[in-house]
């Protein structure tokens, strides 16, 4: 079902919202710069996501995969989302959600929903990783 999400950074000063049906899955990569930080994110249509406060606030990091547009704010270092530009797996723009930034989410809803995993580590996004324990 489609919920209303409320998230933001550590400090607030970054703030959106979300459409989101959580029970759909979410998904947890290998790739270098999701296995540092932890990303367990939820896949979001850009409109169903509204940026609520904080742009100027957003710094953009961009690895290895040159689409992916790795956001953070300037002043707490937390990773609210990021957004995924086209070429991609799906051919079109996308949001990943940080679900560890959605503000107020019931934890036994969040613990029963399905996770989908990606190596991301060998340019495999649509294959599971061989291990995903430490993911």
């Amino acid at each position: 079902m489609l919920n209303t999400y409320s998230g933001s950074c550590h400090c607030g000063a970054v703030r959106f919202e979300a459409d989101i049906d959580i029970a759909a899955g979410t998904t947890k990569c290998n790739c270098s710069i999701c296995r540092k930080m932890r990303l367990w994110s939820a896949k979001v249509d850009p409109e169903a996501f509204r940026l609520n406060a904080g742009e100027t606030e957003l710094t953009d990091f961009r690895g290895g995969n040159p689409v992916a547009h790795h956001l953070f704010c300037r002043r707490c270092g937390i990773h609210p989302f990021e957004w995924v530009d086209v070429p991609n797996m799906t051919g079109a723009k996308y949001y990943n959600v940080n679900v560890a930034c959605l503000d107020g989410i019931d934890i036994d809803e969040l613990m029963a929903v399905p996770v989908a995993y990606c190596d991301g580590a060998n340019d495999d996004w649509g294959a599971t990783p061989a291990e995903t324990r430490h993911l």
